[in-house]
């Protein structure tokens, strides 16, 4: 029986796809209290008081928590204060499985956390009288975390902030959303967790992913902001002191559900081999949008692949910067593969809620380039006629092609440098490539010149292994030049430099079959070379 294929197992094995946000984590801020100054225009001109003291704030923050404490006793509504080390999803879904309401505050959580805030300290020896300085400090203070069942979002929360300038937090699941306006136009499915398994109309369903978008988002927010006790009053939001939202990290997830358990199985046996080194840097540039140089610095620790097993369930983690790139088994029946945006400044130069579409789809490209690159390296055989043609140099439209002798060191090296920018969406130029290939031949940049390098590309153009990108440049890998990439970096990683070491030294540990085989080709060739009447060193 043939080994499963990744490419196999994809078509024919997966029963439903559904591209969705998955969490979407919120900061909420003011814009007007950022600063010191602004602190002080808050407490003396909008608060009308002469001296922006500090003890100012301290009414705002008592009759914040007497709000909340209403608010509680209102509405029947339990307050629980989390333990340190307690872990607060799991509080929050044992009252839910209590909480019977369509809409509504299942809980009040309490937790005391650091926080940025402003630390007021008193100048002296003023002119003007006693002056009050803010500066941005670190301290502990207490949250309130409302948990919430809501109509159109389903579960999610809102932590808030009991210190000046009131930090907010929201957190809300898209595959929830989904899951709300679907049962309310009469979409039946079967759900998977935070996720789906089955479902009546799986284009339908996709295009109500597609359609979640900032609006439904700060519709949320206005609405529960407005019902819940809130630490600036009408008064204060009416004068400008509202809160903002920006992203602050995205989960964008694609989920193949497949037909059985078992093909999930076949599916990490054969990926997880093939990707181990997704990680390095001249390989990342396969999944992020993202071009990187030599002077590109690395993170603190690396570019990093971290294969992780619970239980018998292994997952695939690819990390770059701040973003982490994620497949495992999804309750033994889907393949999730999830992009973690933990800082949306990776790839775009905002974090503002309007740019969640641009940023949704980054992390899209990104999952997709993930299973398209697993794809690509598992099944990049050439055809027996397509290497030779690569090491035949040869005539075309009047042009010479050099050849790409495979085993030629430089080559190698060029081919295993391409396989770090197969999905670069702008392609790369001479500068990009070329620090690579010298890395992987051994030598400074000074040994391999800008004009080397030109000559590389030119071979690999006139070979259909890469194209120019119209009026610039730049270049990017055909489907054909990745396959040949990964094919000829393959056989030489994994076949020809270890077995070209065996073969002059075997070792010990090699299986036996295969030690006793080179043993008597060495015999052989021994014996040819005395047939011929010519020393074995000779040979």
């Amino acid at each position: 029986m043939a080994t499963p294929n990744i490419e196999t197992i994809i078509r024919d094995r997966v029963t439903l796809t559904v591209d969705c946000i998955d969490r979407l984590y919120l900061n909420g801020y003011v814009p007007r209290l950022q600063t010191s100054g602004q602190i002080v225009g808050f407490l003396r001109d909008h608060l009308g008081n002469p001296i922006p003291s500090p003890a100012l704030l301290r009414p705002v923050h008592d009759r914040f928590v007497r709000d909340v404490g209403t608010f509680a006793d209102a509405g029947q509504i339990p307050v629980v204060h989390f333990e340190r080390g307690q872990r607060k999803d799991d509080i929050a879904a044992e009252h839910r499985t209590r909480f019977t309401k369509a809409e509504g505050v299942v809980f009040i959580g309490v937790a005391q956390e650091r926080a940025s805030a402003f630390k007021a300290r008193k100048l002296t020896g003023n002119e003007r009288g006693v002056l009050f300085e803010f500066s941005r400090q670190s301290v502990a203070v207490n949250h309130y975390y409302f948990y919430i069942q809501d109509r159109e979002w389903g579960p999610g929360f809102v932590k808030v902030g009991t210190y000046l300038p009131y930090p907010v937090r929201v957190c809300l699941n898209g595959h929830e959303w989904a899951k709300q306006q679907a049962r309310q136009v009469g979409l039946g499915f079967t759900s998977l967790d935070n996720g789906f398994l089955a479902c009546d109309d799986p284009d339908r369903l996709q295009a109500i992913c597609d359609g979640l978008g900032p609006p439904d988002v700060q519709r949320f927010f206005d609405r529960w902001s407005a019902h819940l006790p809130w630490p600036l009053t009408t008064v204060d939001r009416t004068a400008g002191y509202q809160h903002r939202l920006s992203i602050w990290q995205l989960e964008v997830s694609r989920t193949q559900v497949f037909d059985q358990p078992v093909q999930g199985r076949h599916f990490f046996e054969t990926v997880i081999r093939e990707n181990l080194d997704l990680g390095r840097p001249d390989r990342i540039s396969l999944l992020f949008p993202k071009r990187i140089t030599r002077r590109t610095p690395a993170p603190t620790h690396g570019y990093r692949t971290r294969v992780i097993t619970t239980g018998i369930a292994p997952s695939l983690h690819v990390e770059y910067k701040h973003t982490d790139v994620k497949q495992y088994f999804k309750e033994e029946r889907a393949l999730r593969t999830e992009t973690t945006i933990n800082d949306p400044t990776d790839f775009q130069s905002k974090k503002a809620l309007e740019t969640l579409p641009q940023l949704r789809a980054t992390g899209a490209r990104i999952n997709e380039q993930m299973l398209a690159v697993e794809r690509v390296s598992h099944a990049c055989s050439l055809s027996q006629d397509a290497l030779a043609l690569l090491q035949t140099p040869r005539q075309q439209d009047g042009q010479r092609i050099p050849a790409l002798r495979f085993g030629d060191p430089r080559v190698v090296a060029l081919l295993q440098a391409l396989c770090g920018f197969a999905h670069l969406p702008a392609g790369f130029r001479n500068r990009d490539l070329r620090p690579q290939v010298a890395a992987l031949l051994g030598r400074d940049l000074a040994s391999y010149s800008r004009g080397a390098m030109t000559y590389d590309l030119r071979r690999l153009r006139l070979h259909g292994l890469i194209e120019r990108v119209p009026r610039t440049h730049r270049y990017t890998l055909t489907s054909f030049g990745l396959r040949v990439a990964f094919f000829c970096s393959k056989v030489y990683l994994r076949i020809l430099r270890p077995g070209s070491a065996a073969i002059v030294d075997p070792p010990d540990d090699l299986p036996h079959p295969l030690r006793d085989a080179l043993r008597r080709l060495d015999q052989a060739i021994d014996q040819l070379c005395a047939a011929a009447q010519l020393h074995p060193e000779a040979a």
